[in-house]
């Protein structure tokens, strides 16, 4: 019999065992297309970081606008105005040929795992097929490969983006004034722990939902290849009952999944949004107080 400390070992390490696995599985399907991944990368650290300089930009433009007749070059706003019209033209035209660009590695992808799938199930003993249910079996062709093929079409752009976009706004926070940096101590932290709590209660229920899908899938193809024994033995109505359970249950499965999994965005916003709210409010102050400039790169000196 085992311990209870082993067995709260064994809990906590299972889930992070499958993270390891489904990583170890799904890498070698993307170092197939390397170098379309490693231009992926490049597409977004570009684009993000002319998304990045555009604030820089206006920061110059308004510092070359001082109070009073006559003071304004116009000249040089001009400049910066073009300038930045120019960096977000580009920043949008490198984000678009990402998107393009992640569309095709996806399709490889799952064009391969798809492959594999057949493969693998050609390669399996009759009796396999026995003890699983053919829609279980088919869900995981389809619903499991659609939902990878969705997580690397729209979530890794976005992990990457937001990765980019994190690094460069604390550079870009850093020359500015190290003081305000000290609002991501509080805020970054915050993030990553709601973050971590939604997810890991919305895991198990994408978990509930994807089973559920199997056994709706399949309740569904083992009826209607044994109709004529339901008409035999009269069990339609039993039948059409079984079948309205399980799909309520798949229904509330999907909205239960979907419903707490879309609080994540969210949730990250709301934290974005105060951060950008205390940045503001910290940053006025300091600039009142003659200790940072409009510009992102020079101190005001007091006067």
């Amino acid at each position: 019999m085992k311990r209870p400390e082993t067995v709260q070992t064994e809990k906590h390490e299972k889930p992070k065992m499958k993270k390891t696995a489904v990583l170890s599985r799904l890498l070698p399907y993307l170092m197939r297309y390397k170098f379309l991944m490693l231009g992926a990368i490049l597409l977004t650290v570009g684009g993000n970081l002319l998304s990045l300089a555009g604030p820089y930009i206006s920061g110059l433009a308004v510092d070359a606008m001082e109070l009073g007749r006559g003071k304004v070059n116009f000249e040089k706003v001009g400049c910066y105005g073009v300038l930045m019209v120019v960096m977000y033209a580009i920043s949008a035209a490198l984000s678009y040929a990402l998107t393009r660009l992640m569309i095709v590695i996806s399709r490889r992808v799952v064009n391969t795992m798809r492959h594999d799938v057949f493969q693998k199930l050609s390669e399996l003993p009759v009796g396999y097929f026995d003890t699983h249910q053919t829609g279980d079996i088919l869900s995981r062709i389809s619903y499991d490969i659609d939902t990878i093929n969705t997580s690397l079409t729209n979530d890794m752009v976005q992990v990457f983006a937001s990765a980019v976009t994190v690094i460069g706004a604390l550079i870009m926070m850093l020359s500015i004034s190290p003081t305000l940096v000290l609002v991501f101590v509080f805020t970054v932290p915050l993030s990553m722990f709601m973050t971590k709590k939604i997810t890991g209660f919305t895991r198990p229920l994408f978990r509930k939902r994807s089973a559920k899908l199997g056994e709706l899938n399949g309740f569904v193809e083992e009826m209607i290849s044994g109709q004529k024994t339901l008409r035999a033995y009269s069990q339609e109505e039993n039948t059409i009952k079984k079948l309205d359970k399980q799909n309520d249950e798949t229904v509330d499965a999907y909205y239960r999944a979907d419903y707490y999994g879309s609080m994540v965005g969210p949730s990250v916003n709301f934290v974005n949004n105060l951060s950008l709210s205390l940045v503001s409010f910290f940053g006025a102050l300091l600039f009142l107080g003659g200790s940072i400039s409009i510009t992102y790169n020079s101190v005001r000196k007091s006067e």
